[in-house]
């Protein structure tokens, strides 16, 4: 088990990098050009605040995930993992407080006839659409969850909720998994999913939408270890985010100002990332309490405590929640990984991607897709994908293809030339750097596990 204890991120400094607001273009266009995101249903004119993630975007959310759940399930002793239902009964939700406290403060322009939140106007007595002053009604509530009906016949006996969050499949599942995996506090449940919110106010391509991916770890201690596990998480998800290659000078740690704090919350920081339009968050990490537990106790009648039998002692834990969005992260890393170079006069576009995050970790480039040559290169990529995602490109010039590659975040490239038939060697390139290196195909396996270091 690891013990709460971790470096601590790096300190907020005066001199904290600009926000580029013309990189945002810049990847969305490179988004659409290399099929990493789609507008969703674009041949019937798309679909507001709706993505498709085309094949290099697909791989590359799944590598986001994968990492996140290897760095806490995989190598981590005290997290189990769990995939729970999208749907819920309004059960669940009345006793976690999403039926009351889940809405946003809305107000209609009688002029333009356009709504907006009323926490996110810049002046609140000006319309941003029409620009006309005093036009807004009183604000209103306006709850973000998803309702639908299960079952043939519609009404209140058939309700149903998407969920909003990860998190509440966690907690009314706590009492099975205590009982099935012989965990004890400190230990934690895992889970990536969809989550569903009724945004009135979508947003700057993925990062805020209507269906998005969480990954959520509630982790459960002892009452009196909550601080000290709540700032272990703070620093542990901040250096997530560090290793796989975000700059520590474009992430900083926010607390929460007690006026914003959930009302289950006695402290909550957010991790965030120097977006091109400024500071936005990529994860939050909650102290929650024994709020959701005991809520769920009150409302289904089943105890959901934990009796340590060495001590004796009878208790409802307390939760330390890291939540981030997986589809946040997918976009703060290709930002973070953008960069453009000139190459003898030529502009060159870099994806920077960690190794553990590219979508094709190897790519496969014969110089000609003829026979002897084509049937090498086969064999060459044969070796390789058992082990990695790997690219075949056998289309233009090499020198471009070796652009499409960068582009996309390929790591290493493997050619495949006219004396690769006799000398049964291939040259493997680095995105980084651009280098070279002749590698014999029978040890080309090893040589690119020690490459990519994953």
């Amino acid at each position: 088990m690891t013990s709460p204890t971790s470096a601590e991120p790096a300190p907020d400094t005066d001199c904290e990098p600009a926000a580029d607001s013309a990189l945002f273009d810049k990847i969305v266009n490179l988004c659409k050009r290399r099929g990493i995101v789609f507008g969703s249903a674009e041949i019937y004119g798309g679909f507001r605040s709706a993505y498709d993630y085309g094949p290099i975007g697909a791989q590359l959310l799944r590598n986001v995930k994968d990492a996140w759940w290897r760095s806490m399930v995989q190598m981590r002793s005290d997290v189990v993992g769990l995939d729970a239902s999208i749907l819920g009964p309004p059960q669940v939700w009345e006793a976690s407080g999403h039926l009351t406290n889940f809405s946003d403060p809305l107000v209609d322009c009688t002029s333009c006839k356009t709504r907006h939140r009323e926490d996110q106007l810049d002046d609140p007595d000006q319309c941003p659409n029409c620009g006309e002053r005093g036009t807004f009604t009183e604000a209103r509530a306006f709850n973000l969850m998803f309702r639908t009906q299960a079952g043939p016949v519609e009404g209140a006996g058939a309700e149903v909720y998407l969920r909003p969050e990860t998190a509440q499949g966690m907690f009314v599942n706590f009492k099975n998994i205590l009982e099935t995996s012989r965990k004890r506090p400190p230990f934690g449940i895992a889970q990536v999913g969809k989550s569903f919110r009724n945004e009135i106010t979508p947003g700057n391509f993925v990062f805020r939408t209507r269906e998005f991916e969480q990954m959520e770890l509630e982790f459960f201690v002892p009452p009196a270890e909550a601080q000290q596990w709540y700032e272990f998480w703070l620093a542990d998800r901040y250096q997530w985010y560090v290793d796989l290659g975000i700059p520590a000078t474009h992430l900083r740690l926010r607390p929460h100002d007690a006026d914003e704090l959930s009302h289950y919350s006695s402290g909550t920081s957010d991790v965030e990332f120097l977006f091109p339009w400024g500071w936005g968050e990529l994860e939050g990490v909650a102290n929650r309490g024994d709020y959701d537990l005991r809520q769920h106790a009150s409302h289904s009648g089943q105890k959901l405590e934990y009796f340590d039998q060495a001590s004796g002692d009878r208790y409802v834990p307390h939760v330390i929640e890291p939540a981030a969005g997986a589809t946040r992260a997918l976009m703060a890393f290709l930002l973070a990984a953008y960069r453009e170079e000139t190459v003898n006069d030529d502009l060159r576009t870099v994806l920077g991607l960690h190794p553990r995050l590219a979508p094709y970790k190897v790519a496969v480039l014969p110089l000609s897709r003829k026979e002897p040559l084509g049937a090498l290169a086969g064999e060459v990529l044969a070796m390789c994908q058992p082990h990695w995602m790997c690219d075949y490109d056998e289309t233009q010039a090499i020198g471009r293809r070796y652009r499409r590659q960068d582009e996309i975040g390929t790591p290493l490239c493997v050619t495949v030339d006219f004396e690769s038939i006799d000398d049964r060697c291939v040259t493997v390139r680095d995105r980084d750097t651009m280098a070279q290196d002749r590698v014999p195909i029978a040890s080309l396996v090893d040589h690119l596990a020690s490459r990519l270091d994953l």
